[in-house]
């Protein structure tokens, strides 16, 4: 369960901290980035969300959990290198958040609160030194260039062995501020992975350049040396500018999804106008609000907290709540939800909810959980990177060699290029790029995967098991016909004024049949003050005395005919209801489920997109198949129990189908459970949402195969990217070894590699609703 309460944190000492780190312990800023968790019986536990900065390969990750690992109280960590992103799961008895903030600091990356301020500033922080990096090395590399160029277009003996050798000169001191400057994140990354002993991807690149750089520093101090003549400055800043080119573009393509997200995701305000009890108005923090407080939402504001509207006639964007695109009016007595805009009028709300119970927080912790999330692929190529990185420094070595027989002044020419372009960096970035960019859009649509690897599942889905209640239909009924009995007649009334009639007893109870027919009568009922003594007796209907002193029942069938006492189980009167003095009904209302609206065209999408649909419902066999006529479904199974449910799925799969299911009770949790994909709508039940892999806001079906289809993109967006890496490389590692890919070459290669791998995700990012 998730608990705030007030805490105090016990006393440490942390060496070499940050005085300001110690203002993440206070409680209130600790709360905007950290959830509490206890297991029945079990200590209290923090779940804390971090932004990170710095990284550049998914060996990043490996580090900075290495290092929060080694925190004592830190219980388990989980680090996006994709996201920038770390969950961390600490003892509060044992450490502080100060001290994990600090443990990354001492890794050598950035971190902060994910909290929208501080996450802002580290982003710019971070792409303004990408950027003068890439100022320092794109502007080096063009004079460089300029004193290369006679070199290559002058005759035999235009150039004066003095000259030459003072072209060199001012080539190497142009190449220092690029190599201990602009390559300084190469040098960075691969230091921290070799000091945690892992190779990561900026190893064979931090090597190529400090070889290259060295093999010409030879050749220009002593151009009769081992190192021969030959001089690569301008490969080695050519090289260093468009890998770094590559990077800077992929960091703002990165920072655009984050930026879109938070603006999403950030919406509370940060104070509010709190009003008391003589109506006196207190601008106070967001913070310090508390359940029963009465707060004034302006137009354009975000509502706070969850809650009720006291006064006031607006209308709400939910867009990020439920996915619902146009506003929703809200009056006197609706619920209001945090995070949603007041878009009309000012408006006084009473605080219900607040902070980690809010659906809005609810919404954040299942967008952070899923973002933090490294997916399969990731995982894979975690393992296969250090035999791979190692097959490539012997590759290069072997390549070395070789050409040192060959062509001695080409060996280290051919080494650095064989480094830089089996370089892994767009096969690491293939699936967890496109997997995040379909995240992010379906987010947008009202879609949040709690699992980030069920799009690869849920792209080989062929079998969906359909809830009825809550899932096909929605949670109210609507009249389908009345039928005046000539007792009616008699007493002269029509099938309207029997509806009104009806409904005005109907305005008394809460039963979703009374509710129902209240609806169907629409604004015009007459006010219940004509009946008094009114009784609702379960499992019947209610009775009332009119103001004749006549008795009147409104509820099943056999009841209002004079049964006298109420029916244990009526379940065979179905939807019906009846109404009338006792003994002489004057009307039957035949009620019936309302179908969702974009039921029908969902079930056909998904149908016509290989999936079989099959119907599970604990409810009526004769409703679940009249509802399965409508939606044309032909596998239908009534009267399911939540274990002939789960044998149900069981069965499927022990067929070998990919099952994904859609449910909302708690009925359903267990199959949710069971099954390989599965969605919970939000408007269902907690533990329905805790079983499922996604959760849709919006209570669409539509939703379904709108993320069904997306998955097959996105796998479709691996697969382009994986097979490109791969035939990157095998094209370019020959071309490397036998001499005919100069090192700069190979740099734009790979930086172009990687750019276009992240591109082409990018394009997952636009869902449009079908």
């Amino acid at each position: 369960m998730s608990l705030n309460p007030p805490f105090t944190l016990p006393e440490f000492t942390i060496a070499g901290d940050d005085a300001r780190l110690h203002l993440l312990d206070d409680p209130q800023e600790l709360a905007t980035f950290t959830r509490w968790t206890q297991q029945l019986g079990g200590p209290r536990e923090a779940v804390s969300q971090l932004q990170l900065s710095g990284l550049h390969c998914a060996a990043c990750a490996g580090i900075i959990e290495d290092a929060l690992q080694r925190v004592s109280g830190v219980l388990d960590a989980r680090v996006s290198a994709a996201a920038s992103r770390a969950e961390v799961r600490w003892d509060p008895r044992r450490t502080r958040a100060s001290a994990l903030v600090g443990a990354i600091t001492r890794a050598g990356y950035g971190a902060a609160p994910d909290a929208a301020a501080p996450q802002r500033a580290l982003r710019a922080r971070e792409q303004r030194q990408g950027l003068w990096r890439l100022f320092v090395a794109g502007f080096c590399m063009m004079q460089v260039m300029m004193y290369a160029t006679p070199a290559y277009v002058a005759a035999a003996g235009e150039i004066t062995p003095d000259l030459q050798r003072l072209l060199q000169w001012a080539s190497w001191l142009l190449t220092l501020p690029v190599v201990l400057f602009s390559a300084g994140t190469f040098f960075g990354g691969a230091w921290r992975s070799l000091r945690s002993r892992r190779i990561g991807m900026d190893v064979p690149v931090a090597l190529g350049i400090i070889v290259t750089f060295i093999a010409s520093s030879g050749a220009t101090f002593d151009p009769g040396g081992v190192f021969g003549r030959e001089v690569y400055f301008d490969s080695l800043t050519m090289f260093v500018f468009f890998l770094l080119a590559g990077r800077t573009l992929e960091l703002r393509a990165r920072h655009r999804v984050a930026d879109a997200l938070e603006g999403a995701l950030q919406r509370l305000p940060e104070s509010v106008q709190r009003l008391d009890d003589a109506g006196a108005v207190t601008q106070v923090s967001v913070r310090q609000l508390r359940a029963g407080d009465r707060v004034r939402v302006l137009p354009g504001q975000a509502f706070p907290a969850d809650g009720v509207l006291l006064d006031g006639r607006t209308q709400a964007d939910e867009a990020l709540l439920t996915g619902e695109s146009m506003p929703v009016p809200k009056r006197a007595g609706d619920a209001v939800v945090a995070g949603s805009l007041n878009l009309l009028a000012p408006a006084v709300m009473r605080v219900d909810r607040l902070g980690a119970d809010t659906r809005y927080e609810g919404i954040v912790a299942l967008m952070r959980g899923a973002f933090t999330q490294r997916p399969v692929q990731l995982r894979l190529a975690d393992r296969l990177a250090v035999p791979f990185l190692w097959g490539v420094l012997l590759l290069a070595a072997g390549a070395a060699a070789v050409w040192s027989v060959i062509d001695p002044g080409r060996a280290v020419w051919v080494a650095v290029s064989v480094l830089i372009v089996t370089c892994p960096c767009a096969l690491s970035l293939a699936a967890p790029s496109a997997l995040l960019a379909a995240t992010g859009a379906l987010a947008r649509r009202g879609v949040l995967l709690q699992r980030i690897d069920a799009l690869e599942v849920l792209a080989n889905v062929d079998w969906l098991f359909v809830d009825k209640t809550g899932t096909l239909t929605e949670d109210r009924l609507e009249l389908r016909a009345t039928v005046v009995t000539p007792a009616a007649r008699d007493a002269g009334l029509s099938e309207a004024a029997a509806l009104q009639r009806a409904a005005s007893l109907a305005q008394l109870s809460i039963h979703p049949l009374s509710r129902a027919l209240s609806a169907a009568a629409g604004p015009a009922v007459q006010e219940p003050t004509a009946w008094s003594e009114v009784h609702e007796l379960a499992g019947s209907g209610l009775q009332a005395r009119a103001a004749d002193g006549t008795w009147f029942r409104l509820g099943s069938p056999q009841w209002v005919s004079g049964a006298a006492e109420p029916l244990a189980d009526h379940a065979g009167s179905g939807n019906e209801v009846s109404f009338g003095p006792i003994g002489v009904p004057w009307a039957h209302f035949e009620l019936a489920e309302v179908l969702r609206a974009d039921a029908a065209r969902a079930i056909e999408r998904l149908q016509a997109g290989g999936v079989h649909i099959a119907l599970l419902s604990g409810d009526q066999p004769a409703r679940v198949a009249a509802l399965a006529q409508r939606l044309n479904i032909v596998d239908v199974r009534g009267a399911a129990t939540p274990e002939g449910k789960l044998d149900a799925v069981a069965r499927a799969q022990a067929q070998g189908h990919h099952v994904a299911m859609v449910g909302d009770g708690v009925n359903d949790a267990p199959v949710l459970a069971r099954a390989d994909v599965s969605f919970a709508f939000a408007q269902g039940a907690a533990v329905s949402k805790s079983r499922a892999d996604a959760v849709v806001l919006g209570n669409r079906l539509s939703d379904v195969a709108d993320a069904r289809e997306l998955a097959h993109r996105t796998m479709r967006v691996v697969r382009q990217n994986l097979a490109w890496a791969v035939v990157y490389n095998a094209a370019c590692i020959p071309l490397a070894l036998v001499g005919w890919l100069p090192p700069w070459a190979a740099g734009l290669g790979m930086a172009s590699s990687s750019l276009l791998v992240v591109l082409n995700a990018l394009r997952l990012s636009r869902l449009t609703a079908s």
